[in-house]
């Protein structure tokens, strides 16, 4: 209610949406629901645009109007929570999968531990640069370089651009990992799960 009342009474010439959002994520907090999993819908919203601006043009008219129903905004919010978090959740198994197919091929291929986030960043489908994994493994340009050949020798990584500009990418191995393990099943509307046991239930009393 924090975020819709805000949203309608549109108290800034820019943001208002950005901050409405902030304070619904500030108002769980404050009530101990501090999990990114549960107290943010930033991503799901950006996912879902177009309705997020309906229900609000729906409930509001475009003003802050007390007056009407709060419901169908109510609703909305509640399916927002329940697929990010559905979403979250079901991300960390596939990472938890692929990591596992990914610590596989180091092992066969003899290569050391740090090269598992390097991977992993590939076939995520993300750039990988000599500089960031220098950095974030605290190794010298000659070990780097080294690691990134080898993955490159192998079949995991393939180079792009000379020099400077130079960055890997996932080579086919990783990209049939990332295939393999994809999850493009959306998450279902809590509503529709609470009819079907509704239905079921109703079901049982019939028989």
């Amino acid at each position: 209610m924090a975020h819709l009342n805000l949203a309608m009474i549109h108290p800034f010439r820019d943001g208002n949406g950005r901050m409405a959002r902030a304070l619904q994520t500030l108002v769980l907090t404050r009530n101990d629901i501090v999990s990114p999993v549960f107290c943010s819908i930033e991503e799901w919203l950006g996912s879902n645009t177009e309705y997020y601006y309906d229900i609000l043009g729906e409930v509001g008219r475009g003003k802050w109007s007390p007056q009407r129903t709060a419901l169908p905004w109510v609703r909305f919010c509640l399916v927002a929570h329940y697929q990010q978090a559905a979403t979250i959740m079901k991300r960390n198994i596939v990472i938890g999968r692929m990591w596992a197919e990914i610590e596989k091929l180091r092992k066969t291929h003899g290569l050391p531990e740090r090269t598992e986030v390097v991977m992993m960043d590939a076939a995520f489908n993300y750039q990988v640069k000599n500089s960031r994994y220098r950095q974030e493994n605290e190794i010298s340009d000659v070990v780097a370089s080294r690691d990134l050949k080898r993955m490159c020798d192998i079949g995991l990584l393939m180079p792009v651009g000379e020099k400077r500009g130079r960055h890997y990418e996932a080579a086919e191995p990783l990209k049939a990992i990332r295939e393999q393990y994809a999850d493009k099943t959306r998450a279902p509307n809590p509503y529709d799960l609470v009819k079907g046991k509704q239905r079921d239930a109703q079901l049982s009393l019939a028989v």
